[in-house]
Parts: C-alpha cells; structure tokens; sequence
C-alpha cells in the first residue's frame, strides 16, 4: 500500500472523527433534523468534486445500481437524526455514542450473510460477540436502568447505517465504488430540502450554528472523498479498518474539548466496541471489507 493511500485513508479517519462528534457543539440550538439538514450545505462541494473524478467502468445496469446508492443515502440520512439525537439526549456521552453507533457494521455483515450468502469469517464472529458485550456496558448509565434513552436511539441508528451500508455494497455490483459514493451523498440533498420545507428553521439562527453543521456536512463529504482516493490505490482490506476506527478520534475530542468524564464501566464498553469495529471491518486479502463508515463503500 503506498504513502499516498496512507495518507488519504488518515485523512477520512480524521474526517469521520471530526464529523461524528461535532453535532454536540451545536447542542440544543437545532432539533436533530435540522441538523441533519443544514449540514448537507457543507457536503456541495464535495459531491461535485467527486462527481468530476475519473471512473471505473460500471461492472453491471448502472441505472439499478444509481437507485440501489441513493436508497441507501437516504437511509443513512435517515440513520443520523437519532444519531443526533442520541448526541443531544439527557446523560448521552459522544465518547460513548460515537464507539457505539460506529458498530453498524454488524447489520451489514448480517444482511450480507443472510441476503448475499456471504461467509461470516472468524474475525466477524469475534466481532459480533464483542458488540454485543460492548453495548451491555455502554447501554445504561445506572446500574438500577435497564435501557436508557439514549440506548434506543443510538441502537435505530446503527440499523439504519448499517442497511445503509449493505444497500451500497449492493450498488457496487452494479456501478463503480465512486459512482456509488455520488449517488449515495447526492441523496442528503434533496432529503435536506424536505426537512426545511415540512419543518421550518427557527428564525434566525446563531452564525456558529450554521458554521458547525455546514463543517459537518463537509468533513461527511470529504471522508467519502478521501475514502475513494484510499480505495482507488490501497488494499480495501488495509484502508477499511484503519477508517472504521474513527471513534480514535471523537473519544479524545469529546473528553479535552466537552469535558466529559468515562467511568470505568464506560471505558471497558468502549474498549469493546472499538476492538469490535476493527473485526467486523477486517477481511483477508482479495475479499470486500465491510463499509468503513456512513457512506463509505
């Protein structure tokens, strides 16, 4: 794997670092949708950027595999106002929602077993075992709780990214890797526009507002970006993990820059769910890893 594929999968790790915790600066300023909404300002640019890269020839019937990226935009979409709202919740910590929704992987590699006759290797039956001790000790802040709030809607969020991530790895049977990044993405767009119409924005709301979430929709965007590059000249099975790991990233912001604190029954939680996404994430070589992250085929 060369310098320049290092380089850009480092990149999309710190992207969708940044990416999955910066929604808590906006705190409660904007309802999750909104959120969701105003951040596909940020994802423009990058769309067209990678609309304008060369591409591979599409292996199979482009037009089902366009259909098959954007239904799974959508549902990613879709995914991140819980994940939003998980962040925004009462007693939610990013350092535990961040390693806790980044396991979706584990529906991919589930839908892809039992819809594609996919083989579930050793490393993801580890990794099954490990999400799920992951999420018995991330899943309430109390010991006298059984689920908490937060739980239930980090947990929606990690069905729908993780459907969202097979329905893309399904696109690429049909279109090439980039075609299927562009038609993923293009599909928060209008998602975006329908929020704003049926919800409208509070008046006028703060510049930092608007700075954050369009900040948001880019470092989602320029992961993609940076994902596609890592792809086009590294190994899938080396780019892949090192990108899932993005938690690496939030964890530490979210303590130095949100002050927040991780008990011991958290630490050990988030331990598990990291150790949980690199095994999910991780497949020999010569086979498709699971997607790295929302969006990432």
């Amino acid at each position: 794997m060369s310098n320049h594929s290092w380089i850009w999968a480092a990149l999309a790790f710190v992207a969708f670092g940044v990416w999955a915790v910066l929604s808590k600066a906006v705190g409660n300023d904007l309802s999750a949708a909104h959120v969701q909404a105003l951040s596909t300002i940020g994802m423009v640019p990058v769309i067209a950027a990678l609309a304008m890269l060369r591409r591979a020839a599409d292996p199979g019937r482009r037009r089902r595999g366009v259909l098959v990226a954007l239904a799974g935009g959508a549902v990613s979409g879709l995914g991140n106002i819980p994940y939003f709202q998980a962040l925004a919740g009462e007693g939610a910590k990013a350092a535990a929602v961040v390693p806790l929704t980044a396991l979706y992987p584990l529906v991919t590699v589930l839908l892809a077993v039992g819809l594609l006759r996919e083989q579930l290797g050793l490393a993801q039956a580890l990794g099954i075992v490990l999400s799920l001790a992951g999420i018995y000790f991330l899943n309430v802040s109390d010991e006298r709780d059984l689920v908490s709030a937060w739980l239930l809607l980090a947990l929606a969020a990690v069905v729908l990214w993780g459907a969202a991530g097979f329905l893309q790895k399904a696109s690429t049977t049909d279109v090439s890797s980039n075609t299927s990044a562009v038609w993923f993405l293009a599909a928060f767009l209008p998602m975006g526009v329908a929020i704003v119409v049926h919800q409208p924005l509070p008046t006028n709301p703060p510049w930092q507002v608007w700075a954050v979430t369009a900040a948001m929709g880019f470092a989602l965007a320029f992961g993609n970006y940076a994902v596609t590059v890592a792809y086009a000249t590294g190994k899938a099975s080396i780019v892949t993990p090192i990108v899932s790991l993005y938690p690496l990233v939030s964890i530490p912001v979210a303590i130095v820059v949100f002050g927040e604190r991780i008990g011991r029954r958290e630490g050990l939680g988030i331990v598990l769910a990291v150790a949980s996404i690199a095994a999910l994430t991780y497949q020999p070589a010569g086979q498709s890893p699971a997607p790295a992250s929302p969006g990432v085929q």
